[in-house]
């Protein structure tokens, strides 16, 4: 779960901070910068897998990627910033299995990462073609004392937060630190070992790194680290493909929806199986994702279909009417609803979903159930962590005010396009900003915030309702 963001220039993030709760609804004008903060979501995730320039290069493309990294750092105009600050903070699972299915316990539940890169041209003498280069990393628990402070939304201190955080480290090096080389002047990355101070460890040339220190951890000898590794593993941006999600699997196809919305089938499949192995009536848990979609998407069952001469499987789906109908069949926004409702009911989901516009293509008496559908995807923070309240998190960008007013305002984020104070005053350079409602749990000070109920109108008739993002949302305050 992700708690806590800081950015500070990447794209127009600067001085960029959020925090967040289980649930989370953004809204505001079109370009405010919306995208650019899942992107930032979706860069961290890509360095757990993925080399530092690769990672960069894929933040908007599905292939290898491609183009100047030098386009991810703030431009004000005259010149660009030459680093990139970022921290998160999460709580993780402690359990976790590494690479070789070896399992571990992580010594700290609740961590604060930090990274910072600058950008290297490239160089004719050395042959070095230019990128991000690593200048810090660091991986830091955060303790159980201080967890009421950085746990801001509304929570059970009980039921929630005393069984999802913990903290058996006391050793003041953090899990990964960096240093200044005294001979060369340097940073050095080290990772340490969950055993503290008494247990050395692994130095390493920031400037030399082609990966994150944790995205080259596999295996339980730094758990901690690993755990890092697996939560931001599952910060996952959904850019549904209906093509892809039309797509049969494979007998073999691993369960997990992708971001495009592939691998529906094989997910199911395997939790038809958790559920069968759990003494559950596969028909049962069938039943519970129809009953959730059956409104929307006009369909009366959904369940797998197994072709064993292709060895695939498929979505097998049945129409009110009784028709038959296979993926091809049926319109886009019902697979979009379908996927929404598996992904709510599986029993081992991305730990962040980045959702933009669940909305798009839906009927407005649908939103009802769109709602209860995002709102089962995030963690109840009243209730205790388990299989029927995993630890999870929704982040989504609306523009639909009928789905905004059935939020409570708590959850709900004005996304804001500010001129930049850092450009010269001729010059329209923007920042990116997120508000809250006033005197909501995200406010330091009753007075902070926006009033967010003045965003949208009322429903006269409600199809004609729209939200209105008056120009001083686009100005600085």
């Amino acid at each position: 779960m992700l708690t806590r963001l800081e950015v500070n220039g990447f794209k127009n993030l600067v001085d960029f901070s959020v925090d967040f709760g289980p649930f989370t609804c953004i809204t505001g004008p079109g370009g405010a910068g919306k995208s650019n903060l899942f992107d930032a979501i979706r860069f961290l995730s890509l360095l757990t897998e993925h080399p530092i320039n690769e990672a960069a290069a894929r933040i908007r493309n599905r292939g290898a990627g491609t183009g100047d990294v030098a386009d991810l750092f703030f431009f004000d105009g005259d010149h660009r910033s030459n680093r990139i600050d970022i921290a998160a903070e999460m709580i993780v699972r402690g359990n976790v299995r590494d690479d070789f299915g070896r399992e571990a316990q992580a010594s700290s539940s609740f961590l604060r990462y930090e990274l910072a890169f600058r950008y290297a041209p490239s160089s004719p003498v050395d042959g070095s073609i230019g990128g991000l280069a690593l200048e810090r990393e660091e991986l830091r628990p955060i303790i159980e004392a201080r967890a009421a402070r950085h746990l801001k939304f509304p929570h059970s201190k009980s039921r929630f937060r005393d069984g999802a955080v913990y903290n058996y480290r006391h050793a003041r090096s953090g899990f990964i630190s960096t240093q200044t080389d005294p001979d060369t002047g340097l940073p050095i990355v080290t990772v340490h070992q969950d055993g503290g101070f008494q247990a050395r460890g692994r130095p390493s040339p920031a400037n030399h790194a082609t990966r994150t220190a944790v995205g080259t951890e596999n295996t339980t000898a730094t758990p901690t680290v690993l755990a890092a590794k697996r939560e931001m593993q599952g910060w996952q941006v959904l850019h549904l493909n209906p093509s892809a999600m039309r797509c049969p699997d494979r007998y073999d196809q691993p369960p997990g929806i992708a971001s495009d919305g592939a691998h529906i089938p094989a997910t199911m499949k395997h939790w038809i199986g958790l559920a069968r192995e759990q003494g559950v009536d596969p028909e049962y848990a069938l039943n519970q994702l129809t009953a959730s979609i059956s409104d929307v998407a006009g369909l009366s069952k959904i369940s797998v279909s197994h072709d064993d001469v292709l060895g695939v499987l498929s979505l097998a789906l049945e129409e009110r009417s009784g028709i038959r109908a296979g993926p091809s069949m049926v319109s886009d926004s019902a697979l979009r609803f379908v996927a929404f409702a598996v992904l709510a009911l599986t029993p081992d989901p991305p730990s962040v979903l980045c959702i933009e516009l669940p909305e798009n293509g839906l009927e407005l008496g649908s939103l009802d159930a769109l709602n209860s559908i995002l709102h089962r995807m995030a963690a109840n923070p009243h209730e205790e962590i388990g299989p029927d309240n995993p630890l999870r998190q929704l982040i989504a960008v609306s523009q639909s005010p009928h789905l905004l007013q059935r939020q409570e305002m708590q959850d709900l984020l004005l996304a804001r396009s500010l001129r930049s104070p850092y450009a010269d005053p001729d010059q329209d350079r923007r920042i990116f900003r997120c508000h809250p409602h006033t005197g909501t749990w995200r406010c330091a000070d009753p007075d902070d915030g926006i009033d967010l109920t003045s965003l949208w109108s009322h429903p006269v008739p409600p199809r004609k309702m729209q939200i209105g993002f008056p120009s001083q949302f686009w100005d600085q305050a």
